[in-house]
């Protein structure tokens, strides 16, 4: 089990934080529902749908309901302070509707927000940067660790700070457009092996033997990847590792839920696209899909 970060606890909410509210209320064109005691989840999009398959396959009793921002998708290519006014509103969202545990299953936002929403809430809220990080390090033979993610995520420094004190040398690449052809669908064309083989260059030069997928997205690309990077190359998804923090948080079996499990979506884009790619990645779990309007 991998070990927690000793500030990931519960923290009360303060009076004010680094923040201005944001000027648009957030209101749904339904009545914002209850998700009391599950576990809350979202992403710029589809990637981090990998998390929540990990948190289903890890924790089956455990009800969770995903937020997917696609309204207002890609992150990656945002400035900083739209992303953490996007995961503000999504993390108030979430935490009104009773969430017990908010689970920032994109790297973007996690980079942006995640030590503002832990300030924010009185319920635990966890990041993908830090577990992938520490799993890498773990796994790597030579020291050599090559991340890739998207240009906001790489350029935020968020790994190469989690890597400092660890005995790694890291090598960050950032990939565009690995993003947009996984919310397209597209996860294994000729395009994606051309594009892959061009950004994915400077880490083979690197002579990485473990690479951190620092998008949750990159997952879903997983087979490209390893085409490219060589079987000698160890793929860490941190959307497993995440997976395995949030079963440590969760701590003894009596801390897991006992209500009817169930599993909800919202999104701020289209729904039927939501659902027709939601079950390609994710599965049968996908169900009816809730339209969230931002205003």
């Amino acid at each position: 089990m991998l070990p927690l970060r000793t500030d990931s606890g519960v923290r009360p909410r303060p009076d004010s934080v680094e923040f201005v509210e944001p000027q648009s209320e957030t209101r749904s064109e339904a009545t914002v529902g209850s998700d009391e005691g599950a576990i809350g989840v979202f992403d710029s999009g589809l990637g981090g749908l990998t998390v929540l398959r990990a948190l289903i396959d890890l924790l089956p009793n455990e009800s969770t309901v995903y937020f997917g921002d696609t309204g207002r998708f890609p992150y990656g290519s945002k400035p900083a302070d739209e992303v953490l006014k996007y995961s503000i509103e999504i993390g108030d969202l979430l935490v009104d509707r009773g969430v017990k545990m908010l689970v920032v299953a994109c790297n973007s936002a996690a980079s942006a927000a995640l030590d503002t929403l832990q300030q924010r809430y009185q319920i635990p809220v966890i990041g993908v940067v830090e577990p992938g990080v520490r799993a890498a390090a773990a796994t790597t033979r030579s020291g050599r660790v090559g991340v890739i993610g998207t240009v906001g995520t790489i350029a935020s420094g968020a790994y190469q700070r989690a890597a400092q004190g660890l005995s790694i040398d890291l090598e960050c690449a950032a990939c565009p457009g690995f993003v947009e052809f996984v919310e397209s669908g597209d996860t294994e064309s000729d395009q994606v092996h051309v594009l892959a083989h061009r950004l994915l260059a400077p880490l083979r030069t690197a002579d990485v033997d473990t690479l951190i997928l620092g998008c949750t997205h990159y997952p879903l690309l997983a087979r490209t990847i390893g085409d490219v990077m060589g079987r000698e190359v160890f793929l860490v998804s941190s959307a497993d590792e995440t997976a395995f923090e949030v079963r440590a948080l969760l701590g003894a079996p009596d801390a897991y839920s006992t209500r009817a499990m169930s599993h909800r979506f919202m999104t701020s884009g289209d729904v039927s696209t939501f659902k027709r790619l939601g079950t390609q990645f994710l599965g049968p779990e996908v169900g009816g899909v809730e339209g969230w309007t931002w205003r």
